[in-house]
């Protein structure tokens, strides 16, 4: 039970911070939130009273207070993210002890450990605003949605953007090979299939492979693995959470756990070729994907067929038009060479993509017309 006597919301920072200050000298307690601290990934400082000093009182991002230790707290510095946590459900005089340490929350275990796992690992994180996050699909096969996805990628990092592509799609072959980096060390999804719970954005982070200034989660060359809908949603959650960008490669069916990666994206582009049949067949996608992605817009590809465009495409698909994508000549030689797409700065694709993220990162992605 988590039972809150303020209104202000935990204090958060951009990057990663230590673990929360626990003062308590209850064994079988401090047992306890030391296993929640391990659960959330975070490193917490231990002491039996307040920490003599103003430092880690004051610095932590998040204080734990035993109840037992709550006489020994009076007097602290008034701050957020104090948080009284015991086991005695009807212990006596509680909330006296919680207004006279300051504390925002009286939390009783075992009840309250799920939510506060999730608080540890937010103060511990240093959670911010969560990252603008981008799906790529293709309206046919061979649309280039992962040529775009990696190319969106490439350039949001390139720009100084915290950025992490993740590969969808376990029968695209991975995408980490658009990327040259197919021998990269690193985790891959098949090592994230057995997630539970929350996922630690840092640890994710740090266990991807790095390339080309940005993070990458692709699948591996092996026998195929399902990742069940609650990795999938677990994974894409501690990514978002990392702030920046994260653009997401998509299959063109919508199973459970695709579903879960639709309901967390900001926005999804649908990449059509400038041909009826692909129009036809995007327009199925178009109707399965919006059942769950409320903004789903078009990017349109030549050549195109005799009478259709852009604005063509996009009015026979009943989708805002995202924009036009170009042609860039000599990608798949520059690709052989160890350039991704988007590699080039002054290519059309780059320049394609650097205006999108221009447009959307100032929120305002463009609707009809956009280029």
């Amino acid at each position: 039970m988590a039972e809150s006597i303020a209104r202000d919301r935990l204090p958060v920072a951009e990057g990663r911070r230590g673990g929360p200050l626990i003062v308590t000298e209850d064994v079988e307690l401090l047992d306890d939130l030391l296993r929640l601290c391990a659960a959330a990934g975070a490193e917490p400082e231990v002491h039996h009273a307040l920490p003599e000093g103003r430092g880690g009182w004051e610095q932590a991002p998040m204080v734990l207070v035993g109840d037992d230790a709550a006489a020994r707290c009076r007097g602290a510095a008034r701050r957020p993210g104090v948080m009284l946590v015991g086991h005695d459900q009807d212990a006596p005089d509680v909330w006296r002890q919680a207004v006279e340490i300051g504390a925002e929350y009286v939390l009783r275990l075992p009840d309250a450990e799920s939510w506060l796992v999730d608080q540890i690992a937010n103060a511990a994180e240093g959670v911010g605003r969560p990252a603008l996050t981008v799906g790529v699909i293709g309206g046919r096969g061979g649309a280039g949605a992962s040529t775009l996805a990696c190319a969106l990628a490439v350039t949001a990092a390139r720009s100084g953007r915290r950025t992490m592509l993740v590969d969808g799609d376990p029968l695209g072959g991975g995408i980490d090979v658009l990327l040259g980096g197919e021998r990269a060390e690193g985790m891959r999804w098949p090592d994230f299939a057995h997630s539970k719970g929350r996922v630690g954005g840092g640890a994710l982070e740090e266990s991807l492979p790095a390339l080309h200034g940005l993070r990458v989660l692709s699948w591996g060359r092996d026998d195929w693995v399902v990742v069940p809908p609650p990795a999938m949603e677990a994974v894409l959650a501690a990514a978002r959470r990392l702030g920046g960008v994260v653009v997401v490669d998509l299959p063109r069916r919508v199973d459970e756990s695709v579903a879960e990666v639709l309901a967390q994206l900001d926005l999804g582009l649908l990449v059509v070729p400038g041909e009826l049949r692909a129009v036809a067949a995007a327009k199925r996608v178009a109707s399965m994907t919006s059942m769950v992605l409320g903004d789903l817009r078009v990017v349109a590809r030549g050549p195109y067929a005799a009478g259709l465009d852009d604005h063509w495409v996009a009015h026979a698909l009943g989708l805002p038009l995202a924009g036009e994508l170009p042609l860039e000549p000599g990608l798949l030689a520059a690709q052989d060479g160890g350039r991704p797409p988007g590699g080039s700065a002054r290519g059309p694709l780059a320049r394609f993509c650097t205006a999108f993220w221009e447009r959307a990162l100032a929120g305002g992605v463009a609707g009809d017309g956009a280029s």
